[in-house]
């Protein structure tokens, strides 16, 4: 059994890597080669969270989980079990902080690949912290930017990764002192916070906007306004059985009637071709990510098999 640390993650795992791997991954749970359990966590009376998430690749035969504790006044702790299907040998233990941030970002910039534009070049990022960097790094990945401008409600933080992100990408991050500004211009929109309030308003996307919805992964957070959800031409999750628990944009909008779960499509289908895409350039799309455990499975894989 082989321990894998985040230092060797970060090494060996590129974000184009990670993108193909998460497209892969999705492909294959279209068509059942793969499976996948949704999220479930058990609270303790100290605020601590333990999450756990599972999934299996039938084709590559590892099957593994996610899990994880997390509390506010702590922080949070990742691991990946990673397991040999047919021998039932655990083949890895992997810390999985870096491992989660990338694949998060990995789905995003699958999402960008199929439903934005493909002349698509400047970001609206809305988020600086650490989940943000991959979110970037993805969408980069993926379009040819011009581009990008970041708002949070720290001018510090969001001046600070925009220097950082700068350098990092060779691209141009400017931090935007409203909403309104970073949206200014955007034709992909990427949100990763924690708000529980819309981090912009519903009417200010523009015609033929791709969205990247990745902080509302609880029932109570929302940073999509229902108006800016009725919007969308095409909203397409990870998994709908996820989102009906977790994505509180869909939630709250379909409960204040402004969204009808027959309208949500998982990426899955839209990147195995079973489900339309984007079709015109005016049409505003969505992705709703709530990180599915398959995504893990597929990069922890990978990651294991540079190192083994």
């Amino acid at each position: 059994m082989m321990r894998i640390t985040e230092r060797q993650v970060r090494e060996v795992l590129s974000m184009s890597a990670a993108v193909e791997l998460v497209e892969e991954a999705f492909r294959r749970l279209d068509d059942g080669r793969a499976d996948n359990h949704p999220r479930r966590r058990v609270a303790m009376q100290n605020g601590t969270l333990l999450h756990y998430m599972a999934g299996g690749d039938n084709q590559d035969g590892v099957v593994g989980a996610k899990v994880y504790a997390t509390n506010r006044k702590v922080g949070a702790r990742f691991v990946v079990l990673l397991f040999d299907a047919a021998a039932v040998e655990l083949l890895a233990v992997i810390e999985a902080n870096a491992l989660g941030q990338i694949r998060t970002g990995a789905a995003s910039g699958a999402a960008t690949r199929r439903l934005a534009r493909e002349n698509a070049s400047r970001l609206a990022l809305f988020g600086s912290g650490f989940q943000a960097e991959t979110q970037l790094e993805a969408v980069a990945a993926v379009r040819s930017l011009a581009g990008v401008a970041v708002y949070s409600r720290s001018a510090a933080k969001r001046e600070r990764f925009a220097a950082r992100m700068s350098a990092k990408l060779d691209l141009e991050v400017r931090a935007a002192s409203s909403a309104e500004e970073a949206l200014d211009g955007a034709d992909i929109v990427t949100t990763v916070t924690n708000s529980r309030e819309p981090v912009f308003r519903g009417d200010a996307l523009a015609p033929g906007t791709h969205v990247n919805a990745a902080g509302s992964n609880h029932a109570k957070r929302r940073e999509l306004a229902a108006a800016a959800v009725s919007r969308c031409d095409i909203v397409a999750v990870d998994s709908i059985e996820q989102a009906r628990m977790e994505a509180g944009d869909l939630i709250q909008a379909a409960a204040e009637g402004n969204f009808d779960w027959s309208r949500a499509v998982e990426l899955s289908a839209v990147i195995a071709g079973s489900k339309p895409g984007r079709s015109a350039p005016q049409q505003i799309t969505l992705f709703e990510s709530q990180g599915l455990a398959v995504e893990d499975i597929a990069v922890a894989r990978y990651v294991y098999r540079q190192l083994a």
